[in-house]
């Protein structure tokens, strides 16, 4: 079966999270990923979902479950080396996109930033993660998704009953712009299909949670125009019921609203469902006393039935084995040769003619090196040569 970006060549210097979601996608839809990994040493990197696991032991049931990696080839360089650089200057004249996640400048230091690749390359779609952006004044500070949050005002809309922030539950910073950085690439390979150009891609995970305050940024911009109605929390959320679980709630629409208000037996607050002050009080404080009455699933079985919006929120043990999670396929059985059946993430996106596949494991780190080298027509001699002066592993 063809793939949708079979013929797609792709390097992967990303260590972290956005990076190696972004070519996990993009591999799993066909693309050839080429992970390039530091030597593996004592200042080996060891965290990051990008990072593929040494050989030794556990090594075998890491990479049968790390699905970030999948679909992937590893090569080690040591860039530092200019025996390496040219090894990736090789492997760029024949790529079609280049994806790094390192600080601003790092690129540049190494010899490998857009301007030397292109230079080799002109093809070549370069897609640059970082905090920031290579442009921002904040470009050399540190940081982690929540911090990215926070300067692009999406953890001030995430707060507790007493309106401080709480964290995310999700690293919606790493997730949202491994899916830019993606849309990006093949914005550009479709592009590059009418200019016959490559062109460079600044990706910054605050801009990416940026774009996801959107609904509450129409009404920062424009206050006279907009309001964003803040919904109360037995309106829209989750709300506690007996034995201690949880259903999540959403009749924000007024028909919904009055369905669940009539189900619970409370008529006479269905023209209270934004009610403030001392009635709104009273409004969710009866509520909630009336939810405790009955388990998760009898007010999902029941609250269903009256078509309202409702939800069980579930255990993570709940979700593996829920009847849509199953449906959608959103949990893989494969056969893995030495472990046996294992379980990986599943395809969000469903094509109907050239869906994702998953057709390798993630490899150990620089398991392919001589693979890939022979690839570019290195010789087995030249090869134990560049093994021997430490420039690949």
């Amino acid at each position: 079966m063809t793939l949708a970006l079979e013929g797609i060549k792709i390097i992967d210097m990303g260590y972290y999270l956005p990076a190696a979601y972004c070519t996990q996608m993009l591999g799993d839809m066909g693309a050839e990923i080429i992970k390039m990994e530091e030597p593996i040493g004592p200042k080996h990197r060891r965290g990051g979902a990008g990072v593929s696991a040494a050989p030794g032991p556990g090594a075998d049931e890491k990479s049968a479950y790390d699905f970030f990696n999948r679909n992937k080839k590893s090569l080690i360089l040591d860039l530092k080396s200019k025996d390496a650089l040219a090894v990736f200057q090789q492997l760029a004249t024949q790529a079609d996109v280049m994806i790094e996640n390192m600080r601003p400048g790092v690129a540049k230091r190494l010899g490998i930033d857009y301007e030397a690749v292109q230079k080799i390359n002109p093809r070549m779609i370069y897609c640059s993660i970082s905090g920031f952006g290579q442009d921002s004044p904040y470009k050399q500070v540190a940081g982690h998704d929540p911090n990215y949050c926070s300067i692009a005002g999406a953890q001030m809309l995430n707060r507790d009953r007493e309106k401080k922030p709480v964290r995310f539950g999700v690293p919606l910073g790493d997730i949202g712009t491994a899916l830019h950085a993606a849309i990006g690439i093949l914005t550009a390979v479709i592009a590059r299909q009418q200019t016959g150009k490559g062109q460079y891609i600044d990706t910054s995970m605050t801009d990416s949670v940026f774009s996801f305050v959107s609904r509450s940024l129409r009404t920062w911009l424009n206050p006279d125009l907009w309001t964003n109605t803040e919904f109360g929390e037995v309106v829209l959320g989750p709300l506690e019921v007996k034995g201690g679980q949880f259903i999540s709630v959403g009749n924000i629409e007024p028909y919904f609203w009055e369905r669940f208000c009539r189900t619970i037996g409370r008529e006479d607050f269905i023209p209270h469902k934004d009610a403030k002050g001392a009635k709104g009080e009273e409004v969710k404080s009866a509520i909630k006393e009336i939810l405790l009455t009955k388990t998760r699933d009898e007010w999902v079985d029941i609250l269903t039935q009256a078509d309202t919006a409702i939800t069980p929120v579930l255990e993570p043990e709940e979700v593996l084995e829920n009847q849509h999670i199953l449906q959608r396929k959103l949990v893989l059985e494969l056969d893995h040769p030495r472990l046996g059946k294992i379980k990986q993430m599943g395809f969000p996106i469903k094509l109907s003619d050239t869906p994702g596949q998953v057709r390798s494991f993630a490899p150990f780190a620089g398991q392919h090196s001589e693979e890939i080298l022979q690839g570019l027509g290195y010789s087995l001699d030249e090869i134990r040569k560049l093994k021997e002066t430490g420039a690949i592993q």
